[in-house]
């Protein structure tokens, strides 16, 4: 066994706070060395806890279309790892899914990113993410000025939950200006990711 799948096994065999999940532990993560792209998200949802597999819900289809990439290019670990915050469903708010546990962060990110030697972008997906890796700040503000961040190999996203249609309609430069360059920073990042089958029009319609 390497080291890579040994901490790999190690995370997902995780009961740090187990007694605090309402549906226990089931760290849920998607991750290669050979990495170019990182979804650092919040925490598994329900369904997600369900599958095991990252995304696997209406926020994922969502992120996939902002992305432009289809179903098997997000679930190909060998060019996009998902590291969520938290690592396990976290239960329930009064306004939706509970914050990512504070334990799971510091006992597991900086080890787990580290063996992410190859990455060249990072998508700080929700505010949580994007406190986590810049600090405190509004994330309206922040995906509005995501070219301050790409210098540095950071694109800011608000989170694809169903919310996110409400902010969208608020805010239609997130479609017209931050989402192609979304895409062309992920086709920059990923060269390799068999663009030449997609066309300027499905890529138009996915902006859309």
């Amino acid at each position: 066994m390497t080291g890579f799948d040994a901490l790999l096994a190690e995370v997902r065999a995780c009961r740090a706070c187990g007694e605090k999940l309402p549906l226990g532990p089931r760290p849920v993560l998607q991750l290669s060395p050979t990495a170019r792209i990182l979804i650092a998200s919040q925490a598994p949802g329900t369904k997600v806890h369900a599958s095991g597999i990252p995304f696997s819900d209406p926020s994922g289809e969502r992120l996939r279309q902002w992305m432009g990439v289809s179903p098997a290019q997000f679930y190909d670990a060998t060019a996009i790892a998902i590291v969520p915050m938290g690592l396990c469903y976290p239960g329930r708010a009064k306004s939706g899914d509970a914050p990512p546990r504070p334990e799971c962060a510091p006992l597991w990110r900086e080890r787990l990113l580290s063996s992410l030697p190859d990455l060249r972008l990072t998508l700080l997906v929700g505010s949580h993410a994007q406190n986590h890796a810049l600090g405190p700040g509004a994330l309206t503000d922040r995906v509005r000025n995501f070219a301050a961040c790409l210098p540095a190999g950071r694109f800011p996203l608000p989170h694809p939950s169903w919310r996110s249609a409400l902010w969208t309609r608020k805010h239609p430069w997130f479609e017209q200006d931050v989402l192609p360059a979304l895409r062309l920073a992920i086709r920059r990042a990923w060269p390799e990711g068999g663009w030449s089958g997609q066309t300027r029009d499905d890529h138009q319609s996915a902006v859309r």
